[in-house]
């Protein structure tokens, strides 16, 4: 396992820059989890804002809070829901900086949530038929907390349509599907075995339009995480494994790793990288990647707190998945 990826992709030319949009937008509170995509060579870049910090302790986690042990999230007095806004943000292409950054109107589709997780989640930002969405989950449509993927056409920063998309087979809570960016509409639902759904855009139903036979015999399950993006004779997305556990006192806590997986054009994995946190730390999520000028993009947000944009030379990132 890589315990620090950035470290090694810095030392073979790649580059790290923070993700930042001014301090009196966000109100102190926390910026995560971005989605990247080019549109007309442009950088687009999603960045999720939550109304709270997430405390962690790392290390040997000494510094328990007195909420519940090594992790807790710090939310306003007044307001103890988990509320994501999402703001579509220009990026410099040369100095990787936020150039602007637009909050995205969803008062149009917004109806009074019913579960403590508001707003739309991890969203990847994905272009099929010439229309902009963004694509994440969203849990305050029912009582119980049922997670759906959605689907959101974004115009002029305004949210215009949302459309709920239900799975093939029912189940509680269902999110981290990765847009397939060359195939409209299509998912890939489940890594390891592989399989891919279709969406119809109208209906939001969905359904299984390939499984896999192969299964890879891994330690931990293979979630989703940036969109699949079509490179070379290939098919690459950036997935992500966790590991919950209790510490000695008994209080939840996790392990996030990340992986790349390879897909020939018919769907048989070719190549899986080795496991790797980003930074060492022990909460790091991807929902995005793209290939921008002979370099690989993708931004990772690092304990729910703080956004960052990593830029990977190509030549590194095609020997560190051995496909030259």
């Amino acid at each position: 396992m890589i315990e620090n990826f950035v470290k090694q992709v810095v030392k073979q030319g790649g580059s790290l820059k923070p993700l930042t949009i001014p301090a009196e937008t966000i109100n102190g509170e926390g910026l995560t989890n971005p989605s990247i995509f080019i549109k007309d060579g442009k950088i687009l870049l999603n960045l999720r804002h939550v109304n709270y910090l997430l405390y962690h302790a790392e290390n040997n986690q000494k510094f328990q809070n007195i909420w519940g042990g090594p992790l807790a999230y710090l939310n306003p007095e007044d307001d103890i829901t988990l509320t994501t806004v999402n703001y579509l943000c220009t990026v410099n292409p040369i100095t990787l900086e936020i150039q602007q950054a637009n909050k995205i109107n969803t008062s149009k589709l917004d109806v009074p949530p019913l579960w403590e997780f508001v707003g739309l989640e991890d969203a990847r930002i994905v272009e099929w038929d010439k229309k902009l969405y963004l694509s994440g989950v969203r849990r305050d449509t029912t009582t119980n907390g049922e997670g759906r993927m959605e689907l959101s056409e974004i115009v002029n920063n305004k949210e215009v349509s949302r459309k709920r998309i239900e799975p093939p087979i029912f189940s509680y809570c269902e999110k981290n599907w990765m847009p397939i960016l060359d195939m409209p509409y299509h998912y890939v639902k489940w890594t390891n075995p592989t399989e891919v759904v279709k969406v119809d855009p109208k209906t939001g139903k969905s359904k299984t339009i390939f499984t896999g036979k192969q299964t890879h015999k891994l330690d931990r399950d293979l979630r989703g995480g940036s969109q699949v993006v079509p490179y070379k004779d290939y098919r690459i997305a950036l997935t992500h494994e966790v590991n919950l556990f209790f510490t000695e006192k008994g209080d939840k806590d996790a392990q996030y790793y990340h992986r790349f997986v390879v897909w020939d054009k018919d769907w048989n994995i070719v190549n899986m990288s080795p496991e790797f946190k980003f930074m060492t730390g022990n909460i790091e999520f991807a929902c995005g990647m793209a290939v921008h000028n002979n370099e690989i993009l993708i931004p990772f947000g690092f304990q729910d707190n703080t956004p960052y944009l990593l830029r990977i030379p190509q030549d590194f990132f095609e020997k560190f998945l051995n496909l030259n």
